[in-house]
């Protein structure tokens, strides 16, 4: 269903008197499918950054006891040109702790919060880990890398919906150090990966943020 289509029946629930609840409702069933499309857009690149580090680090769980509020992070890395899912493609994520952390760089030690995994046949990945701390000068994100046939055909940033990640800094292990400094509307990276296109849409495993959230964003390379 084109966007246009999309913004058609909106107004026609409204003029028909849905509620704005139950219209998102309604709307959270169209977006998977404007998701598959938009998936098969070439991701644009961004900024390594000085913190990637080559450990190679096969692994799923990458929390390296690391404590905050539980965040399961799927990608679908896709043939842009084709839509068709890579399969054995390597996607590698890295990025902060609670405190808005690094590991392995700047004089901290260990290797939490970064790991590796091969797509299957459909080209997904997921990772077990938490959600990012903020640190001076960026808006929340994570680090990815993607590596198909060897080569390194992406590298880029996700971010996430500025209300999800407020309640996130407002509890837990992350509420001492207040709110983040940036938005992503102030954070040159976010704009120059796309914006909206980066964000991955999360939603909640249980009835608090303490259960833990979930979501998965796809992810279109250029494999040649």
């Amino acid at each position: 269903m084109e966007t246009s289509a999309l913004l058609r029946r909106r107004e026609a629930l409204v003029a028909m008197g849905v509620s704005l609840s139950a219209l998102y409702g309604i709307e959270r069933l169209w977006r998977p499918l404007e998701a598959q499309g938009a998936g098969c857009l070439l991701t644009k690149e961004t900024t390594e950054g000085p913190y990637y580090l080559p450990l190679r680090l096969m692994r799923r769980d990458i929390t390296g006891g690391k404590k905050g509020t539980p965040l399961a992070l799927g990608f679908t890395v896709l043939n842009a040109s084709s839509c068709r899912p890579i399969r054995n493609a390597t996607v590698e994520i890295w990025h902060t702790d609670a405190a808005g952390v690094y590991s392995g760089v700047e004089g901290n030690s260990g290797t939490f919060l970064r790991g590796g995994q091969r797509t299957d046949a459909k080209g997904k990945v997921r990772f077990d880990s938490i959600f990012p701390g903020w640190y001076r000068g960026r808006t929340p994100h994570v680090h990815v890398k993607v590596f198909a046939g060897g080569d390194d055909v992406h590298t880029g940033q996700v971010f996430f919906q500025p209300a999800l990640y407020r309640r996130v800094y407002a509890q837990g292990r992350y509420a001492a150090r207040g709110q983040a400094d940036t938005s992503n509307s102030a954070d040159g990276i976010y704009r120059q990966a796309g914006g909206a296109r980066a964000i991955v849409a999360l939603r909640s495993r249980g009835s608090t943020l303490s259960s833990g959230l979930s979501g998965s964003i796809a992810l279109g390379v250029d494999p040649s």
